[in-house]
């Protein structure tokens, strides 16, 4: 493989960084076309699966907040109200809920795929 050809995983990252942190001072002079490629996939690549991770934890929220509240509710208080039919797909959206639904998911119904 070619110099021009040759991707270093650490410039790659520093390219990535430097995107993410919109700091160009961050990218390295000496980058490849290749390096460049990589890093640009890899950042996009990030980028959607944050933004699908959003959109599961936005998911979830949806369905855990079915109604309002007087006062901060307890986990314990949503998972009561939950419509029914709707944790199933809290258990698909299992890795999406914040840490307290995830134990009162537990408690309820078990770990998802145990």
């Amino acid at each position: 493989m070619t110099d021009t050809h040759r991707v270093r995983p650490e410039v790659v990252d520093a390219i990535v960084a430097a995107l993410t942190a919109t700091d160009p001072a961050g990218l390295p002079a000496d980058a490849t076309r290749a390096e460049k490629d990589a890093a640009r996939d890899l950042f996009f690549t990030r980028t959607a699966a944050e933004r699908a991770q959003r959109d599961r934890q936005s998911r979830a929220w949806e369905l855990l907040l079915t109604r309002s509240y007087d006062e901060p509710p307890t986990w314990a208080q949503l998972f009561d109200d939950l419509p029914a039919g709707s944790t199933t797909e809290l258990g698909e959206l299992y890795d999406a809920l914040p840490a307290g639904a995830q134990a009162e998911y537990t408690r309820r119904f078990g770990a998802p795929g145990s």
